[in-house]
């Protein structure tokens, strides 16, 4: 598949083009320059190509901002073809013709100039100006509004005419959203994973503010890694870009198959990570807690803090049986391997269905280990046969006649003893009722 970067200087709307082309959201927009920074990747719709969203570039020799160019840079040398944005509004800026240089140094592949938000001709500066860059003519375009984008159709089409009207092909790639708390190591474990640096890591809070779609080949598997902005208390938010964060990274655990929520061993668990655990069971995932920076554990604590840790997250949450926590150094790499091996065994066991006679046996089983209480009328509840009609989270309904206000403590019971009996212990697992037909009615 072709790859196509998006680059020029920050807050020229490369992010705005980026969602419009994608027809996704997936690119934090706001007007305040500097927001992306990372590489956020994504496909066109309806065409084989990969385009990358990049931060904006500029002259910093350290800090954030360089290590943002750099990426950018990167990701600028290994495209096929490259949409240069500039500012209609602001007109040609000195740090436009700079990079116009940078470019040209950079790399051979064809580049499309874009004067963006230019739905305006009033507001416009010199367009005349831009041909200075030395990219041939301007096209205008209005990334907010979708105007102006044959312009940019056509130029892919020339670089590659293959590529054109391809259909949208599903995805069956498994994908792993990457949450917890601001600086638990998050981008370290991305890093680990796909075994270079692709994600900044700074020692301080916030850094990764996109959720970024990573693919990467892992442990024999292809996978879409999401790395997600760190979650902090609502109380403790007070810029609107970090909420923004949020809520992507809160609308990531909707769209992954598995999430991994990144805990820092060295501390306590806090009530907000244990808040990240309740939204992805409530949405019906696989749930994986990773214990990082396990090595900084002194030995002779990690078996107690390892059991309280499970004894915590198993009382907090009903929907699972045994949740799975698993030590690990992002840093090292220890570790890293057999948690993917067991996220990957748990996601084949949620990929299956279980025959409806071994269900009806367990059930059968269970009800007479322990009868279901009488009703509020005082009538027999009466449990007939189970079958299952769901995957993701692992889904029994129950059949029921007579009375079927069956307590919330017995539904526990029969959770407990099905996901015990299938080997669905590390799964979400949800019991519904239905009421038997009456064949007097």
């Amino acid at each position: 598949m072709k790859k196509l970067a998006i680059v020029g200087r920050p807050n020229t709307g490369k992010s705005t083009l980026f969602n419009a082309l994608t027809g996704t959201r997936d690119a934090l927009v706001h007007d305040r320059p500097g927001v992306t920074r990372d590489v956020i990747e994504g496909r066109i719709t309806g065409r084989s190509w990969t385009i990358f969203d990049t931060a904006g570039l500029e002259r910093a020799k350290t800090g954030i901002a360089a290590q943002s160019t750099d990426m950018a840079m990167q990701a600028l040398a290994d495209a096929d073809a490259i949409l240069f944005v500039v500012d209609g509004r602001a007109g040609l800026l000195a740090e436009d013709l700079d990079w116009a240089r940078a470019i040209r140094r950079a790399t051979r592949a064809p580049v499309r100039l874009l004067v963006n938000k230019a739905e305006s001709a009033r507001r416009l500066g010199s367009i005349d100006d831009f041909y200075k860059l030395g990219f041939g003519a301007p096209f205008l375009i209005a990334a907010e509004h979708k105007q102006g984008f044959d312009a940019i159709y056509d130029f892919l089409d020339s670089v590659a005419p293959d590529a054109a009207n391809a259909p949208d092909a599903a995805d069956n790639r498994l994908q792993i959203a990457i949450m917890g708390q601001p600086n638990v190591g998050k981008s370290t474990l991305v890093n680990r994973i796909l075994g270079q640096t692709r994600q900044i890591v700074q020692d301080a809070p916030g850094i990764t503010r996109d959720t970024v779609k990573i693919p990467a080949h892992f442990y024999g598997r292809d996978v879409i890694l999401m790395d997600t902005a760190g979650l902090r208390r609502k109380a403790g938010v007070t810029d609107d870009v970090e909420t923004l964060s949020a809520l992507k990274s809160l609308d990531a655990a909707t769209r992954a198959d598995v999430v991994i929520l990144v805990v820092d061993a060295t501390r306590d668990i806090e009530n907000q990570a244990l808040g990240i655990a309740g939204r992805v069971y409530d949405a019906g995932k696989i749930l994986c807690v990773a214990l990082n920076k396990w090595d900084l554990v002194p030995p002779e604590l990690r078996d107690e803090k390892l059991l309280h840790l499970k004894h915590q997250f198993a009382n907090s949450f009903h929907q699972i049986i045994k949740p799975m926590i698993l030590a690990i150094s992002a840093e090292t790499g220890t570790g890293v391997q057999n948690m993917f091996r067991r996220i990957y065994e748990q996601w084949d066991l949620s990929n299956t269905d279980a025959p409806t006679s071994l269900i009806n046996r367990i059930l059968e089983k269970l009800v007479a280990d322990r009868q279901p209480p009488m009703s509020r009328l005082k009538r027999p509840m009466k449990i007939k046969f189970a079958r299952q009609t769901g995957r993701h989270p692992m889904r029994i309904t129950i059949n029921v006649g007579g009375a079927s206000d069956i307590p919330e403590s017995y539904t526990r019971y029969l959770r407990r003893g099905l996901a015990t009996a299938l080997h669905w212990e590390h799964l979400p697992v949800v019991i519904e009722y239905e009421k038997a037909d009456n064949p007097f009615d």
